[in-house]
């Protein structure tokens, strides 16, 4: 089993971002990745639809031998990953969620942006991070629609992208904010663009090499590390596969072929 690959999927092409920091600390991992890009944006999905878009790549994916799963996008994380658990308490299952701890530690203005989904802003989990982590911290959230989309594109500096980040980001920088939080994983790609909007001082903030640090955890704990070899990645999309593929080389560095997801 040590040697089975590792299962990742998203939304869409997010969740790339974390399969990168995966690759990056486990690099002997093989590793299957599904963007489920046909039902992009999870954000404005109802939380049932969710778990039954999570419930079939998960089955999709131990089909496919995966000894680990990691719901690479915290809407998903948010609907479906308790269920998930419950129903394969023996599998290590890793979920994203906002990073409202280290960004609260981190700010020094006492103000915290969000940058999110709406589905992930409107979670019960975001509302449990925000009463656990955030008592002492103001923080004003911001819906990002069709930030996704325009990522899934792969629009990362495109004049429509910038100017829909302009317009969230400058009245939270107004409030006083010094620490922004990548709440999705398709956020971290326009990294580089948020940089040129906000000043130096400002912190971003995500948590894929948190996830990566815990996947490595548990599959320690359950001596499932692979110990050799140089992992490869498999690809899946559930809109046409020659959309993934075409952001790929971009998001990934790499242009592997790219299936139907069945």
């Amino acid at each position: 089993m040590s040697q089975a690959p590792i299962g990742v999927f998203d939304s869409g092409v997010g969740g790339l971002s974390v399969l990168r920091e995966i690759r990056a600390r486990l690099p002997h991992e093989s590793l299957l990745y599904v963007a489920d890009s046909g039902h992009v944006p999870y954000g404005e999905k109802s939380a049932e639809f969710i778990r039954a878009r999570s419930q079939h790549i998960a089955e999709f994916l131990l089909g496919q031998g995966a000894k680990a799963l990691v719901l690479a996008c915290n809407t998903a994380t948010a609907a479906a990953v308790a269920e998930l658990r419950e129903r394969y308490p023996v599998l290590p299952i890793v979920g994203m969620e906002p990073a409202v701890k280290p960004a609260a530690a981190a700010t020094r203005s006492g103000v915290v942006g969000v940058l999110a989904t709406t589905g992930t802003l409107k979670s019960a989990k975001f509302a449990a991070l925000l009463d656990r982590f955030a008592a002492d911290v103001r923080v004003i959230t911001q819906p990002c629609p069709g930030l996704v989309e325009q990522i899934e594109a792969g629009e990362l500096d495109s004049t429509r992208t910038r100017a829909l980040l302009q317009g969230w980001v400058e009245p939270l920088l107004a409030e006083g904010c010094d620490t922004l939080i990548l709440g999705c994983t398709h956020y971290p790609f326009i990294k580089p663009l948020l940089r040129e909007l906000v000043p130096a001082s400002v912190s971003l903030v995500d948590t894929g090499a948190a996830v990566a640090r815990r996947l490595e955890q548990l599959l320690a704990e359950r001596g499932l590390l692979a110990a050799e070899g140089e992992g490869g990645a498999q690809f899946w999309s559930s809109a046409a596969p020659e959309q993934l593929a075409r952001v790929l080389p971009a998001l990934w560095g790499e242009a592997p072929a790219v299936l139907a997801l069945p």
